[in-house]
């Protein structure tokens, strides 16, 4: 089931239940704590998601792997969380890797372990719409 909500609407929503979750817990939990207080948030939004995603890794094409995912929202935004005290570059490498790979536009990186909630937005450059006409992925619908 494809989504009609923009890149930019699902992103401004994402953000907005991290807030709301770093808001009430604060810093200083575990990465699945922050996980399971956003499926709350997600299920209260109606956004559409699926946690801890098994995607397929691809290489010109070829299934090379697979990899979890965080987070998958509404079937175009990757989520990955960190409850870091600092978010590095290699932590954006990541991200980048994996929009590339999964073959999606857009991800977010948000970091629960700071005092402040942290988040970055990323853009994969690579991207080509027709990508994900090929990989058909069924997110779960809470």
């Amino acid at each position: 089931m494809e989504s009609d909500l923009k890149h930019n609407q699902i992103t401004r929503e994402i953000i907005g239940a991290c807030m709301n979750v770093h808001s009430e817990l604060g810093n200083g939990f575990q990465e699945v704590i922050y996980q399971r207080c956003l499926e709350i948030e997600f299920q209260l939004r109606r956004l559409m998601y699926a946690r801890e995603l098994v995607m397929p890794l691809y290489y010109k094409d070829h299934e090379v792997g697979k990899r979890r995912v965080d987070f998958l929202v509404e079937d175009k935004v990757l989520l990955e969380i960190k409850a870091v005290s600092e978010i590095t570059t290699t932590h954006h490498a990541q991200i980048l890797n994996y929009l590339t790979a999964y073959k999606l536009q857009v991800g977010l990186l948000i970091n629960f372990g700071e005092p402040s909630l942290s988040f970055k937005r990323f853009i994969n450059s690579k991207f080509k719409a027709s990508f994900n006409k090929q990989t058909p992925r069924n997110p779960q619908i809470p």
